[in-house]
């Protein structure tokens, strides 16, 4: 089962990509060292960070938990939100309807 939303799909993605990108070791998602992650320019980070949101939207339909490095994306199916955190501190709170 999906992740039931109201909202623009693309107003959720920005807001995913503008949560996660605060997880301060995100390149671990991508495999890759700290030292060619910060070798990227801004845009290119964002872009991978964007399609990443994109793959955790659809992947929190089968599992409600994803961890991302230190942080973690999880759907509330009840509540209809997605709650960003790292180190079980909330980041971002990102309402679905």
């Amino acid at each position: 089962m999906g992740v039931k939303f109201g909202r623009e799909y693309a107003d959720i993605i920005d807001e995913m990509t503008e949560a996660v990108v605060q997880i301060e070791d995100i390149y671990s998602f991508f495999e890759m060292p700290e030292q060619d992650w910060q070798e990227m320019n801004a845009e290119e980070q964002r872009e991978c960070i964007r399609t990443m949101a994109d793959d955790l939207f659809y992947g929190l339909g089968a599992d409600p938990v994803m961890e991302i490095g230190s942080g973690m994306v999880s759907y509330d199916k009840s509540k209809h939100i997605l709650k960003v955190a790292q180190d079980d501190k909330v980041i971002s709170i990102i309402r679905l309807t």
